[in-house]
């Protein structure tokens, strides 16, 4: 073996230059496909952190996913009454501490209570609709990024006044209104109360900053009429990709509608299934190219060496040991060329990360890149299968020449 090693890398050294430019041909499609890989990873992951981690990773609901079974169905199957008037349900979640404190148990990540209301706020002549939750501050800077969102003020101002309110900076810039300024807010239950606005926050998401608000869950208990009313329990989990299997044991447990931020964004979820098929594409087209080079390389060198094949198979060499030479020249190539490889993919990462971005609607001024080994390994791996594949062609024609014939016409 250590004899057949020896007549390969004898071939790769004697065609220098054809080695060379095989060797760079495969490193520059490794390195490419990792930055690539590294940049598309990079920012599906700063999106789903912008947009998803901004928010609960499970939001469990007073509702239910289907409608109570009528007595009626229960008992026999071919009877169902329509028409027929529900009874009135109380709203919120029946014993919401009991509930948080039995999802706390098993659920790796933190619980806070809130309260989901629909109210106007009457404020300089005009009224406008505003998405209200009220929520513990303490427990909600472990759920959300509100305490990090906020841009006037901090979420322990709610404390420090009497029904204190915090607005996203583009509803308080819809309706004029600024720190320190008091609104009124009118719900549909009725109930109305002026409020002390003590802070502002921008998430980043112009639906979020222009419509929602936060309060105390004593004031949005006040607004929705109830005393003790918990009609939402947000949760947030270590891992958010364990979101929706958690939210649907929560929801077998409880019996309340679970959303995980998986279903509730479905269409990105396919976005990013259609983006990472691209990505795939374009860096096995990258790989492909490279091996093209190694097979040219492999061909020549198979081509030139003919006559000393006929010598080699007239001593005694067998066609799988001929095979073999001309397979571990083609994983050469490969091998040191995904090794250089992987150090210009880190550069290259390196300097797309010093690309300085400048933009209003950002908070980030860099291009979001993400570093793991499995894209090196990946890149890599593909990188030696197209060598070995590449090579393997022209070792196949290399051990069928037959000795005689090339004998017979060298003469």
């Amino acid at each position: 073996m250590s004899f057949i090693l020896d007549i390969a890398l004898t071939h790769v050294r004697s065609r220098v230059r054809q080695t060379i430019v095989g060797v760079l041909g495969v490193a520059t499609g490794v390195g490419f496909s990792v930055m690539m890989a590294s940049l598309m990873e990079g920012s599906q992951r700063d999106f789903i952190a912008q947009l998803v981690d901004s928010l609960p990773h499970i939001s469990v609901t007073d509702e239910r996913r289907n409608p109570p079974r009528q007595p009626a169905e229960s008992e026999y199957a071919a009877v169902e009454i329509a028409g027929q008037r529900k009874p009135v349900v109380r709203p919120g979640i029946k014993n919401p501490m009991a509930i948080m404190a039995s999802i706390e148990s098993w659920v790796p990540g933190a619980v806070a209570p809130s309260v989901q209301a629909k109210v106007v706020i009457r404020y300089a002549g005009r009224d406008t609709a505003t998405a209200l939750v009220g929520i513990d501050p303490k427990r909600e800077a472990s759920v959300s990024k509100i305490a990090t969102q906020m841009r006037v003020g901090t979420l322990d101002a709610l404390y420090k006044s009497s029904n204190a309110i915090i607005l996203g900076d583009g509803l308080a810039k819809k309706i004029g209104a600024r720190v320190g300024n008091t609104i009124s807010l009118a719900s549909g239950a009725g109930r109305s109360l002026d409020c002390t606005i003590v802070g502002l926050f921008h998430s980043g998401v112009a639906q979020i900053d222009d419509s929602q608000s936060y309060a105390l869950i004593k004031t949005g208990q006040i607004l929705g009429g109830q005393i003790g009313l918990v009609n939402e329990l947000r949760i947030r989990t270590r891992d958010a990709m364990d979101a929706r299997e958690i939210a649907q044991r929560i929801e077998a447990e409880t019996g309340y509608k679970s959303v995980s931020w998986q279903e509730a964004h479905e269409d990105l979820l396919s976005a990013f299934q259609i983006r990472n098929i691209i990505m795939y594409a374009v860096v096995g087209a990258i790989l492909l190219v490279a091996s093209f080079g190694t097979f040219n390389i492999v061909s020549t060198i198979t081509h030139e060496k003919t006559r000393d094949i006929a010598i080699m198979k007239s001593l005694g060499f067998k066609a799988a040991s001929v095979r073999r030479i001309f397979v571990i020249e083609a994983a050469v190539i490969g091998v040191v060329g995904a090794v250089l490889g992987w150090v210009l993919g880190y550069l290259l990462c390196l300097g797309m990360g010093q690309i300085e971005i400048k933009s209003p609607f950002m908070d980030s001024t860099h291009l979001p890149l993400y570093y793991t080994p499995t894209h090196y390994a990946l890149a890599g791996a593909i990188a030696l299968a197209s060598s070995l594949v590449a090579g393997y062609f022209p070792a196949r024609k290399a051990a069928a020449v037959e000795p005689v014939d090339i004998i017979r016409g060298a003469s």
